[in-house]
């Protein structure tokens, strides 16, 4: 069957028997969140400092977008301290079913809750959220078709209006053969983000690029058991491109952002106490099993911000 990519991504990944109904990620592939409970302990530390700003209210809302297995919140719960945990709201929103032992505080939804006061999270979710393939021809661009069965392509009729617009603004393609991915998608989804966030912060964690330095051809890849695959739209992989944040950002000031900050998965962390730094060695004389966990606890915050890895993701965080 031929059909857009944003259709048939749609279909493969949350259709009838899609692969985010039916698979849990941390069986495809690695991230933040599983690579170390830094990752976990910063999101606490940004929870922290949006409850200061907020006044310290009887109720703060953490939600956890995309949350698959609900590792993220589990993890912060567990961490927070008796006080705050007494006014902690949690939501994990995923597709998927919720998981059997994920702890009754949890809320689990379908849907980002409306009037949300507190801290939403996003970490590599707007990768997944379905687009559109353009390839521009002599005549301009092309929607891109694939065939759901094999991932064979070919070029179909012209973008929407509104999507040539997107293009024009974030994404130009001046040669023959180039692609874009039309993020308008991701920017509505992340604008709905905004929406149901009263006050407080939103934070979007993913691989991205910026409208300066954007992939000729594109980045669609598919993951399955831990390996790259062809990103074949069948159901039995998980398909992924990067994320133009810059775009995001943009929608989310238009949906009532008062402050936008776009960095570095690096930089966010570092600024939250992650930072790879190894113990002293006079630890390893006087404590030498403190110094092994401290190693490893150093190993594992080096592999967050590591700017070839991890630490290259990008961080769009914006405040209502």
């Amino acid at each position: 069957m031929w059909l857009t990519w944003r259709e048939a991504t749609q279909r493969a990944l949350y259709g009838e028997g899609g692969f985010y109904l039916r698979e849990r990620p941390s069986g495809h592939f690695r991230t933040s969140v599983v690579a170390s409970p830094a990752f976990a302990e910063a999101v606490l530390a940004l929870l922290r400092e949006v409850d200061a700003e907020l006044g310290a209210p009887a109720g703060i809302d953490l939600v956890d977008v995309g949350a698959g297995e609900g590792v993220l919140v589990r993890h912060v719960l567990a961490m927070a301290g008796r006080g705050l945990r007494a006014r902690l709201r949690v939501t994990a929103v995923d597709l998927s079913p919720r998981p059997d032992d994920l702890p009754e505080e949890i809320g689990w939804s379908a849907r980002i809750p409306s009037g949300v006061r507190g801290l939403v999270i996003a970490n590599e979710w707007l990768d997944n959220v379905p687009l559109d393939v353009a390839e521009q021809t002599a005549d301009g661009p092309r929607l891109v078709l694939v065939d759901t069965e094999t991932g064979e392509e070919r070029l179909g009729g012209e973008p929407p209006a509104a999507d040539l617009e997107w293009l024009k603004r974030w994404w130009p393609l001046s040669c023959v053969g180039t692609r874009a991915e039309i993020g308008r998608t991701r920017d509505a989804a992340w604008a709905a983000v905004l929406a149901r966030l009263d006050q407080g912060r939103a934070v979007a964690v993913d691989y991205a690029h910026p409208v300066d330095n954007r992939p000729r051809c594109g980045t669609l890849t598919g993951y399955r058991d831990g390996a790259v695959v062809s990103p074949i739209p069948d159901g039995t992989c998980d398909i992924t491109a990067h994320v133009a944040l810059d775009a995001c950002a943009e929608a989310g000031r238009r949906a009532g952002a008062i402050s936008t900050a776009l960095s570095t998965q690096r930089a966010a962390l570092r600024e939250l106490g992650v930072t790879g730094a190894r113990p002293s060695l006079d630890l390893a004389r006087t404590d030498p099993p403190g110094y092994l966990r401290a190693l490893a606890r150093a190993s594992e915050e080096a592999e967050l911000i590591d700017p070839a890895g991890l630490g290259g993701f990008g961080w769009l965080c914006q405040r209502r």
